[in-house]
């Protein structure tokens, strides 16, 4: 099947059939991270620029991982050692890193948009590796993986998005991405953590109460309250928060014996998880969706940059 993606931006601009083949590369690259010479000459010669214009642990170090055993040249850039804090603008900044005939720019930026900016100015291919409150495709993708590993499907699950939906980039990718393969999604905040108009999401259900919701659900997908984005107290106290809307080992007593409990991190233990949730031998995939962030970045250089097959099990 052809990819004819340039752009891995928006996930609403890839069909199920785009999705399932780049789960399938990455279902791939599982053999090649599990041997012990980690390394293919794929994409030997592409060289990568990692902009990431925001603090990122799991997103930065993965990508950087994935492109490293892809063979690639890559060059990170962003942050204070950037010329942006000199006043030198976007355009311009793009424009440099051009001149040196780079193949693609992966970008992460507390705006919503930048990658899309980027892509138009730079006219190499481009990767959102998160955009303000907007989306986080790979993250999604991730997600994806880890829950078809697990579950053996996506289609007919029944998904629960539970905490900030509001200010979460992850759900602005994830509730069309699981839309797009079949899964019945729902979420679950309170209100003064869900966005003005939740439907817009493209959510099947909306609701304010875990305990009622918990019992039907295949997935529970934990998102942390995303302190560095909130506007005001949406809530009296994490406290309450976390009396609410937190997973517990109580509230394991109400889950499917067979459901999963995803969250993309970094983990707030104590309000969202308690060490018994996010550290459950069985329910907790977390550490599992780390990994897959690997293997689903692998997967998305190689179809965006049109790997060839030569040297793909080298």
């Amino acid at each position: 099947m052809a990819f004819d993606h340039k752009h891995l931006i928006d996930i609403r601009e890839y069909s199920e059939e785009d999705i399932t083949l780049l789960l399938d590369t990455a279902e791939r690259f599982k053999a090649i991270n599990e041997r012990r010479i980690k390394k293919v000459p794929v994409l030997k010669g592409f060289t990568v620029v990692n902009m990431f214009n925001e603090p990122s642990t799991r997103t930065r170090s993965s990508f950087e991982i994935a492109e490293k055993r892809l063979s690639c040249d890559t060059l990170n850039f962003g942050g204070s050692s950037t010329s942006t804090v000199k006043g030198e603008s976007l355009d311009d900044t793009v424009e440099t890193l051009c001149a040196y005939k780079i193949d693609m720019i992966v970008v992460r930026d507390k705006h919503a948009g930048v990658p899309y900016k980027v892509a138009q100015k730079s006219g190499v291919s481009v990767i959102d590796a998160g955009d303000g409150k907007h989306q986080h495709p790979t993250q999604a993708l991730l997600d994806l993986y880890t829950i078809r590993e697990e579950k053996g499907r996506i289609r007919g699950l029944r998904v629960g998005i539970v905490g900030d939906i509001g200010h979460s980039r992850v759900c602005g990718s994830l509730v069309p991405a699981l839309k797009t393969m079949g899964a019945h999604v729902t979420l679950i905040a309170p209100q003064t953590l869900m966005p003005p108009v939740p439907e817009a999401l493209g959510a099947d259900a909306v609701t304010s109460n875990l305990d009622e919701a918990l019992p039907e659900l295949d997935v529970v997908y934990m998102l942390r309250i995303q302190q560095e984005r909130l506007e005001g107290a949406p809530f009296p106290s994490l406290r309450e928060y976390s009396m609410l809307f937190g997973l517990n080992e109580r509230r394991d007593k109400l889950m499917r014996p067979d459901a999963i409990v995803c969250h993309p991190g970094p983990i707030n233990r104590g309000v969202e998880l308690d060490a018994f949730m996010a550290d459950h031998p069985t329910r907790s995939v977390i550490l599992d969706q780390v990994y897959a962030g690997v293997l689903v970045r692998m997967a998305a250089l190689y179809l965006l940059l049109g790997g060839g097959e030569d040297g793909f099990a080298a």
